[in-house]
């Protein structure tokens, strides 16, 4: 057979020259093809152009701006024009942009979080875009918790519970749930999730939510569950902490710490502190004593535990063989959230935070008693906006 050139060799194929010819550009416009592709398969996987808002994943937002950028430059739709098919770039036509600027995610981050801001996401200018982005998913600005009293007996709490047995840690992976109530270990700290808003999909269809997520060391941050979740998976080191065992509370077998009977107390103070009289049918201070309630309570109007004023019983529960640490930390991890933020001074004026008193309704603490005695207490958690009991086992 006779060598043939190239162009002898496409004509006895029968392949257009002008076809057969790679186009080469270049690399600018590979990375705006490429930017621009990766908007098309977000829109094929959700039937829909990529938006702005705070609720939309990070992902999203980006491609948001990124779309809203090429849009804008007239030498960008004339590149993209024949691979356009599903109508994006139409939109109106603004002042052209710095082409050097255009399609720069170091620039396209820091709109989404704020270029002013220097603790945000402008930080990592210089990292390789795909890092950043993974990255921009993660960061959360962590802010000073000005309620952090309210948690802080939470976390002491949980601290004695790890070091008494009551909880233990368990790396994170084999349940990978996140609810309020849960404590975790991040980066050496101890983690409390104190709110969970509405649920909502990210782009790749997973369920995700807003978190309010209060740290150890007094700061708090707003990121997303599954923002949480992958630190913890990352962090070698994540742990999460088991719930206090309602199991053992009525054992037959006694403990140092357990009491053969004993009574869940519900009190009601007559205090006539302005916040405690607006708010009394609702503050309930919640114990549990081996003996006497009314010995107990006897010298309340004294004892700033009280709130430094009487008592009333509106509720007693007997009990049979139980465990006084873990019954209290029960109650505390349950009613957590509607916690009483209120500070006192004792008779020699010294500031006092007393524990154990919640804003809940009494019948929401009976329930919570009923589930300790069957057992159903496991992961339920007080919901402060419905004034009920949440959680699986509901």
């Amino acid at each position: 057979m006779p060598n043939l050139s190239d162009d002898e060799l496409l004509d006895a194929l029968g392949v257009d020259k002008e076809i057969a010819k790679t186009r080469t550009q270049s690399p600018r416009e590979e990375r705006i093809i490429g930017g621009f592709e990766e908007i098309q398969r977000f829109v094929e996987q959700y039937g829909r152009a990529p938006q702005h808002g705070e609720v939309n994943d990070v992902i999203e937002r980006l491609y948001a701006v990124r779309l809203d950028r090429l849009r804008e430059q007239e030498e960008c739709r004339v590149l993209l024009a024949s691979l356009d098919y599903q109508g994006l770039l139409n939109g109106a036509e603004n002042e052209s942009l710095d082409p050097v600027e255009l399609i720069d995610d170091d620039d396209l981050l820091a709109e989404l979080e704020g270029a002013a801001d220097p603790s945000g996401i402008t930080e990592l200018r210089h990292v390789r875009s795909r890092a950043e982005i993974r990255a921009a998913e993660e960061i959360a600005k962590r802010e000073k918790c000005e309620d952090f009293s309210r948690f802080r007996p939470l976390f002491e709490q949980a601290e004695s519970e790890l070091n008494s047995g009551v909880r233990q840690t368990r790396p994170f992976g084999k349940d990978a749930s996140v609810n309020p109530g849960n404590f975790f270990i991040l980066g050496g700290q101890l983690v409390y999730v104190a709110e969970k808003g509405d649920e909502f999909k990210a782009p790749n269809g997973q369920p995700d939510a807003r978190l309010r997520v209060i740290y150890s060391n007094g700061t708090e941050s707003n990121l997303l569950l599954r923002s949480l979740q992958r630190a913890l998976y990352k962090d070698e080191a994540g742990r999460r902490l088991t719930e206090p065992d309602a199991g053992p509370l009525f054992s037959s077998t006694w403990d140092e710490d357990d009491i053969e009977s004993g009574t869940i107390y519900v009190l009601r103070s007559l205090s006539n502190h302005p916040f405690v009289s607006e708010h009394r049918e609702l503050i309930h201070k919640i114990g549990v004593t081996g003996g006497k309630i009314e010995t107990r309570i006897a010298n309340a109007a004294h004892d700033a535990t009280y709130l430094l004023a009487d008592v009333e019983v509106v509720a007693s529960y007997k009990l049979a063989g139980i465990n006084r640490m873990k019954l209290e930390g029960i109650f505390q991890r349950i009613f957590a959230p509607a916690q009483l933020d209120l500070t006192i001074h004792d008779r020699f004026g010294r500031p006092v935070r007393p524990k154990e008193w919640f804003l809940v309704p009494l019948h929401v603490i009976d329930e919570a008693v009923r589930r300790i005695q069957d057992g159903s207490i496991t992961n339920v958690t007080y919901d402060r906006k419905t004034a009920s009991l949440v959680g699986p086992a509901q």
